[in-house]
């Protein structure tokens, strides 16, 4: 089981990553978003899923434990295999996957490129109640929405807690992430949930791992 690779990327294409790790080179599925990040000499770390079946041997890379999580939730979903699931991850952040989960809703999952009515059905039934729900009820009406950093702290904590991480432990975080960030320029979402996750570290960052398949 081949669980992560160190390495400098080699090559890129659509969907997919050549990383060179001790001369030798691997070929590595990754989200299109993902791909997008990435650019050739880049040093990276990639958490990776090996699937194995008879005639192929495949890696699914992702640059943070969080994603794998969902990647192999995903894969127990009866008709959902590693590709499809890859295209979930491709096409939905991590928080919108755990909140469409929570408000019982496919519709976004029918977006998905290969995920029919049925599947994405599927998705939401099979996964209710093994990721956890984005905090934060919706706004009250005539209630002020949060701005500003609020909001970006606010969406960040969902992100973090949605993965399956304690609310305390997520509000932390994103409230550092917050600070460090120059007070003109915010950097996006999924920047800023890559940099709580890894101050969180490998121990405090590893969600409720029920659900995970063997």
């Amino acid at each position: 089981m081949i669980a992560s690779l160190r390495g400098t990327v080699i090559a890129l294409g659509l969907g997919r990553a050549v990383l060179e790790v001790s001369g030798v080179g691997y070929a590595v599925a990754v989200t299109e978003r993902c791909a997008r990040e990435l650019r050739v000499d880049d040093r990276v770390l990639l958490h990776t899923a090996m699937v194995v079946r008879e005639d192929d041997v495949s890696l699914f890379g992702f640059v943070d434990e969080a994603e794998l999580h969902l990647f192999d939730l995903l894969r127990t979903v009866s008709g959902v295999g590693p590709k499809s699931a890859l295209g979930v991850l491709g096409q939905m952040e991590p928080v919108a996957i755990a909140r469409a989960i929570h408000d019982d809703d496919d519709a976004p999952f029918r977006k998905v490129s290969g995920i029919g009515p049925k599947t994405a059905k599927l998705i939401v039934v099979s996964l209710a109640g093994k990721i956890t729900a984005p905090t934060g009820a919706p706004a009250t009406r005539g209630a002020t929405a949060p701005t500003g950093d609020d909001a970006t702290t606010l969406a960040l904590v969902e992100a973090l807690t949605g993965l399956g991480w304690p609310e305390r432990s997520a509000v932390e975080a994103a409230e550092a992430v917050i600070a460090a960030e120059p007070s003109t320029e915010r950097s996006p979402l999924p920047v800023l949930l890559r940099r709580a996750l890894a101050q969180l570290g490998p121990r405090a960052a590893r969600p409720d791992e029920r659900g995970r398949s063997a």
